[in-house]
């Protein structure tokens, strides 16, 4: 939400009055990196208080952002979201005439919309991770009845285009690591995989949160620009790289830290509204790193387009590829440990089920690729019969492939 256009007073009262709004004053928003943006505040607001943010998309048409209006009015009322206000026209007396709610600028298209209650959180905790889970389920599911869904969402961007003009420029071991994420991604059954509007962009910037010590809540996402059709758990692996990691500031050495815990509680409230199969668990190590990669793309390409346009300033916001890059090397060595590594799920039956007691029973149950494999057959055997008597015994043990995991024989005590 960078300032790229600047824009005089006269304009921005010409603008907010055609949304029935009286014009007072409009603060820069520096935050984000793809439009210009303003706080505004009207005759009637207080000093220091602002009713509206007012948007010039700097690079979605306006076709595009007429699109956003009618999918933000879709989740209202379901999702804590502002849609935009719709413009005035004195001239129109039929009510019944579809709404317009983007002014046409240069090309450009304007909106403006209420602003909601709340503040960015600075970090999050699990149970905000949960939360924000099962706000994305209800996004994904709420959205399914706009259809065709094509209609709706803007064209994804062409990042292999973005990785073709930038891997030439990177050393060796970083375009390495960038071919080989995406050519596993490539590898996904990404046919299987199902898909809908998304909204690809839920960074914790994105979202508002009453930030009440104990008892934070959602109070609103923000930033429909990029919905589009997309598998669903590519937004699932976006957001949760945002929301999971905690991003150490340049006083900290820009550290990136992924908290797992907190992925653990996002799956929980995502699948609390909107359970994901087989497929979609299995690619999401593999999505988690081809989605930093596509913010590693999209941070270059700001920083590209900025030295190509001369675009220069202090409200220009440019964000640390380099954050991405590490995220996206640290899910790529977790993919490449799951791939030789197998986990064996097996029961050990004790007596009266007590792990101190003699061993009464031994059954080596499967060997499975991924730990969520075999926790999943866990979850499906423990109510059955026999099993839910000594539901204790259960475990899941992970071997390297290739190696010894007993070296020292059997020698005496």
């Amino acid at each position: 939400m960078s300032v790229y256009t600047q824009l005089s007073q006269d304009q921005f009262t010409a603008f907010c009055q055609s949304f029935g709004v009286s014009f007072a004053r409009a603060v820069p928003i520096t935050q984000g990196i793809k439009n210009s943006n303003w706080f505004i505040q009207t005759t009637a607001d207080a000093e220091g208080d602002y009713s509206y943010v007012f948007t010039l998309y700097e690079e979605r048409p306006p076709a595009d952002i007429e699109k956003m209006a009618i999918i933000l009015n879709q989740l209202e009322g379901k999702l804590p979201v502002a849609a935009p206000l719709a413009i005035i026209d004195p001239d129109d007396s039929d009510t019944k005439t579809d709404k317009r709610y983007v002014i046409h600028y240069e090309d450009k298209g304007i909106t403006l919309v209420p602003c909601l209650a709340g503040a960015h959180p600075k970090q999050t905790t699990q149970a905000m991770c949960y939360e924000i889970g099962a706000a994305l389920a209800m996004l994904h599911e709420t959205l399914q009845a706009l259809q065709p869904a094509q209609n709706y969402g803007v064209p994804l961007y062409p990042w292999s285009e973005v990785r073709d003009r930038e891997i030439q420029f990177m050393p060796s071991d970083e375009a390495k690591l960038m071919r080989d994420i995406w050519q596993s991604y490539d590898d996904l059954p990404l046919n299987d995989l199902p898909k809908g509007l998304c909204h690809l962009d839920m960074f914790a910037d994105n979202t508002l949160w009453d930030l009440e010590k104990g008892r934070e809540a959602l109070t609103g996402l923000l930033d429909f620009t990029e919905v589009s059709v997309e598998h669903y758990v590519m937004d699932i692996a976006i957001t949760i790289n945002d929301f999971c990691t905690t991003w150490g500031d340049a006083e900290q050495g820009e550290s990136v830290s992924f908290d797992r815990q907190k992925m653990a509680a996002f799956l929980q409230g995502y699948e609390s509204k909107k359970a994901l199969n087989a497929d979609e668990k299995d690619a999401l190590p593999v999505m988690l790193a081809k989605a930093a990669v596509i913010f590693w793309l999209l941070r270059l390409n700001v920083i590209h387009y900025n030295r190509t346009e001369g675009r220069t300033g202090d409200n220009i916001m440019v964000k640390n590829p380099d954050l991405m890059k590490r995220l996206a090397a640290y899910h790529w060595s977790h993919v490449e440990k799951a791939r030789d590594t197998v986990f064996v799920l097996g029961h050990t039956r004790y007596k009266d089920d007590n792990r101190d007691n003699e061993v009464e029973g031994f059954k080596l149950i499967g060997v499975f690729n991924s730990e969520e494999q075999a926790q999943a057959a866990l979850d499906q055997l423990k109510s059955q019969l026999g099993f839910k008597d000594y539901p204790n015994g259960f475990y899941i043990d992970a071997y390297p492939l290739g190696q010894i995991n007993w070296s020292s024989g059997f020698g005496n005590d």
